[in-house]
């Protein structure tokens, strides 16, 4: 099948693409949750087509399960998945930041350093939300300022297992100061063109969130598959 028929269609499938996968990733809708067609589409004042075409694109990530039968449910997060995102993105991310300490523009190095005060200021709000917001745009600005914002967003077609980890660990443990740390690092490795220095915390960054992985399965043993 043309994966365009699998498309949500006109911007009512859009939207209620993009708001679904939100709230699956951000974990308002848990792992396991059941979805309803209907009730979905009261909830998004939309007609059941475009709901039903983006839970097809949803399942298509492995976001939701579609059962015959039984219903459509939000789908249990899976290791495997989660060490392969992890695998693509530290590959990516520590070239990516290679790349950062041999050429970046003033202005991304600027934001940069924005986004780490901002860090900063969510640490002392406790808000894992704006954390985890704040993380992602780090790491999208270096790509950015790299000129590979393509590859950034092929990241994220696989990435949606490994960050139901990383919020979850957000949640578990509220002291981010070394998530905090090992970023503030990574700007000035960047500023001061320490390229090696930039690639070895990048790998330790990225596997953080697998070391943490069997306390999250422990500790939320509904979550995973």
């Amino acid at each position: 099948m043309d994966d365009r028929m699998l498309q949500p269609s006109g911007s009512a499938g859009s939207m209620v693409y993009q708001r679904l996968k939100q709230q699956i990733v951000s974990l308002e809708l848990p792992p396991g949750t059941s979805l309803s067609e209907k009730e979905t589409s009261l909830a998004f004042e939309v007609s059941r087509t475009p709901v039903r075409e983006s839970f097809v694109r949803l399942a298509q990530e492995g976001l939701v399960l579609v059962l015959p039968q039984r219903g459509t449910r939000v789908s249990l997060i899976d290791s495997e998945q989660v060490e392969e995102a992890r695998f693509m993105r530290e590959q990516l991310e520590k070239a990516v930041v290679r790349l950062a300490c041999g050429a970046f523009p003033e202005e991304r190095l600027a934001a940069l350093e924005h986004n780490l005060e901002q860090q900063r200021e969510a640490i002392q709000r406790q808000d894992s939300k704006n954390m985890f917001e704040l993380d992602e745009e780090f790491h999208r600005i270096l790509f950015d300022g790299c000129r590979k914002s393509g590859t950034w967003n092929v990241i994220q077609q696989m990435n949606a297992h490994f960050n139901r980890t990383r919020i979850l660990w957000l949640w578990t443990d509220p002291h981010w100061e070394l998530l905090y740390e090992q970023h503030r690092q990574m700007f000035l490795a960047i500023k001061q063109q320490q390229a090696d220095k930039a690639e070895r915390i990048m790998i330790e960054h990225m596997r953080l969130s697998i070391a943490n992985l069997p306390v999250l399965k422990e500790r939320y043993p509904e979550y995973f598959k």
